[in-house]
């Protein structure tokens, strides 16, 4: 475990998440000077090498959590911390964290609908969704975060979830 990236990565996620839970957005105070702060790090620590796994990590993520924020089922927020947090562990790490954030999501997703009792509704709208894949990529019109009649789930936690265990997993 790196501890120069586990602390500040772990400080900014918790904040995140809180943040995200209670008010269902993640502050570009937060997220935009620790993405800065992530390739500063990356540079003075290990030079041009540094900051190319810094900008690479940065990169997948803008390119994985853009195209889900382009489909409307993230919000700029997530996508910002997403690509913060690639700054600072880079891909190969960042690779691990997004596919255990994948499934923290979807696991908290099917608690939330089952809590709020859309459970049916929300499994409905993902089928669909699978199934259109076939057709081309775009957005379903009931799990767009622009829906006003639609829950929204703070992604943040699941964000934090995935990166966390990341430091563990690799």
């Amino acid at each position: 475990m790196n501890s120069v990236s586990w602390y500040p990565t772990l400080a900014v996620l918790l904040i995140a998440a809180a943040i995200d839970v209670r008010s269902r957005r993640i502050p570009n105070w937060l997220v935009v000077p620790f993405l800065l702060a992530g390739f500063v790090v990356s540079l003075s620590g290990l030079g041009s090498i540094g900051f190319i796994q810094s900008l690479s990590g940065f990169a997948l993520a803008v390119t994985i959590a853009g195209v889900l924020c382009w489909l409307r089922g993230m919000g700029m927020g997530d996508l910002k911390l997403c690509a913060a947090v690639g700054a600072w562990i880079g891909p190969e790490q960042l690779t691990v964290a997004l596919v255990v954030t994948g499934i923290a999501g979807g696991v908290m997703a099917v608690i939330w609908a089952a809590r709020h009792g859309v459970l049916r509704e929300s499994l409905g709208g993902a089928g669909d969704l699978l199934i259109s894949w076939r057709t081309g990529l775009r957005s379903h019109p009931t799990l767009v975060l622009d829906n006003p009649a639609k829950l929204k789930m703070p992604y943040a936690p699941a964000i934090a979830i995935g990166t966390i265990f990341s430091y563990f997993g690799t």
